[in-house]
């Protein structure tokens, strides 16, 4: 069993000291499926990037926003929602850490 709360303090403290202020961390695998902890610094970015097939994303700690081309959404703690099919990126507001859930073929 994994300790969230855990695992969002140590990788907010790796971000601190990394010198592109995120640490990440794949927690799950199993075959398609893959959770990862993300931690960010307020103001770093995962660029624009694919989409996998299906995706979440819930935010453990902090405030981000999720971009597309023509559309952003902005969550905040213990919000949950589903990664668009399309392009996107992700902008941390303020110290955040989230889960990604992704299904990959």
């Amino acid at each position: 069993m994994k300790d969230l709360a855990a695992l969002a303090d140590e990788h907010l403290a790796a971000a601190r000291d990394a010198p592109h202020g995120r640490s990440a961390q794949v927690v799950m695998h199993d075959g398609v499926l893959r959770q990862s902890v993300i931690a960010l610094l307020s103001g770093t970015a995962l660029d624009e990037h694919n989409a996998p097939p299906a995706a979440s994303l819930m935010v453990l700690r902090g405030r981000v926003r999720l971009t597309t081309a023509g559309w952003s959404d902005e969550l905040s703690a213990g919000e949950l929602k589903m990664i668009p099919k399309e392009r996107h990126g992700l902008v941390a507001l303020e110290d955040a850490v989230v889960l990604l859930t992704a299904v990959n073929d």
